[in-house]
């Protein structure tokens, strides 16, 4: 190990990445380094949890803390009538509005960011965005780019485009999408140039945000699910990390009577698909019905549960130490989010996904069409065919081997160890 090093996580405000990157941090901090986390006020105190220091920065609007954590809430709140839509239907709305706010955030952060980098005084600098903060490039060290969401975030022309949940060899459906998503992004875009250009940035090709990092670039997609690329990526800059499951405090099964020798399940749509509860109470009911047992993640919304009519073979949390949870269970039910994707497959967990936005539509793809579970439409199911899939989930062959396969394979590599290595690696070449 090189000596001690300042090394800054700057990762999306948004749980997936942040937990990520508290996976990596925690790797680094055991081979003696420091690891400080710039965050959005929203996530104040998520950090500090794990015994990181924080130091916050204004992406938006600067509010009290308690309403900038509701900012996002209620932005993918106020989408759910979209969520039912296709990946293709959701670029006039949801796709569009939301690169507008990730525009904003990277506007935001440039009035306090470099102010706030010089006081950390980093020694490498880690970042998980989907969007270009020139602060973070300009100070003057080696960044790193983290890929959490799906390994297509770096587009390749024979793979499909991020977030058009195509499938890998439907190349009408990725000509599309693309060209859908250049024509409405396209004001967005040129707005994000005109930026670019006031931070003496050059400007990005169309439909592009971010920029591969010159130095190291870290993906969590495992090579199991990973895509046939036309252009291979630079093995000496691209890394797999086979995910980076971070480590949490453990769970005990809570007591479920005269089930509790039934299949255990895991439900969970994250922080902010929480917030469709009409989607979740639909799940409950059904699977009150069905002969298993069921771990649901309800998010801050747990007051909307009755608990007293809620089914005797359903739990229901506002939060779930995930890490914890997935090794119990024989099958989990999520929202495609690249945590629970990565966390599944390295856990050996089959999966039905049950996507509504963002890289969710790329992940229930992808662990379908490589065997490792399955996609569902969120709302439009009948009963039987969600039991069917369940059912197939525990007990077909294949799948679980597969699923078996791919754990193996994970849990081998070690991911945040891994990640730490290069970014010591990185580090000694830098410094020596």
């Amino acid at each position: 190990m090189t000596d001690q090093k300042t090394i800054v996580f700057f990762p999306e405000a948004a749980f997936g990445p942040a937990l990520n990157s508290v996976g990596i941090a925690q790797a680094c901090r055991d081979m003696g380094h420091r690891c400080v986390f710039v965050t959005d006020p929203g996530f104040t105190g998520v950090f500090a949890d794990y015994g990181f220091e924080e130091h916050h920065v204004n992406m938006s609007e600067p509010m009290p803390p308690e309403q900038m954590a509701k900012y996002w809430s209620d932005f993918i709140n106020g989408h759910i009538p979209n969520f039912n839509l296709t990946p293709y239907e959701q670029i006039d709305n949801y796709v569009k509005e939301c690169w507008e706010a990730i525009v904003d955030t990277s506007k935001w952060a440039e009035k306090e960011l470099p102010g706030i980098l010089k006081e950390i005084k980093p020694d490498l600098i880690c970042i998980d965005n989907v969007v270009l903060y020139p602060a973070t490039k300009q100070y003057g060290v080696p960044w790193v780019r983290i890929i959490s969401c799906s390994e297509n975030e770096i587009p390749d022309p024979a793979i499909p485009p991020h977030l058009s949940g195509c499938g890998e060899n439907d190349t009408a459906c990725h000509e599309a999408f693309n060209k859908k998503f250049n024509e409405v992004i396209k004001p967005v875009h040129d707005d994000f140039n005109e930026f670019l250009k006031t931070c003496g940035e050059d400007p990005y090709p169309t439909g592009e945000f971010f920029e591969e990092s010159p130095y190291l670039n870290l993906l969590l997609y495992p090579a199991p699910v990973k895509f046939n690329r036309e252009k291979p990526l630079d093995p000496d800059r691209f890394k797999y990390l086979e995910g980076c499951v971070r480590t949490e405090k453990p769970y005990d099964v809570p007591d479920f009577g005269e089930y509790n020798d039934k299949p255990l399940l895991y439900v969970s749509f994250g922080s902010l698909g929480a917030g469709d509860t009409d989607q979740i109470k639909k799940i409950i009911d059904f699977l009150g019905k069905q002969p298993y047992r069921a771990l649901v993640n309800v998010g801050e919304y747990e007051a909307e549960y009755d608990k007293e009519t809620m089914p005797k073979n359903v739990h229901v949390a506002s939060w779930y130490p995930q890490p914890s949870v997935i090794p119990l269970v024989d099958a989990v039910v999520h929202h495609g989010g690249n945590n629970s994707f990565t966390e599944c497959l390295y856990f050996g967990k089959p999966a039905i996904i049950m996507p509504y936005v963002w890289d969710g539509h790329d992940n229930a793809t992808r662990v379908q069409e490589t065997g490792h579970g399955f996609k569902m439409h969120r709302m439009n199911w009948t009963d039987e065919e969600f039991a069917a899939n369940i059912e197939k989930c525990l007990n077909d062959a294949e799948v679980k081997a597969r699923c078996a396969a791919t754990s193996k394979h994970m849990q081998n590599n070690g991911g945040p160890k891994v990640a730490a290595k290069y970014l010591n690696d990185l580090l000694e070449k830098t410094y020596g």
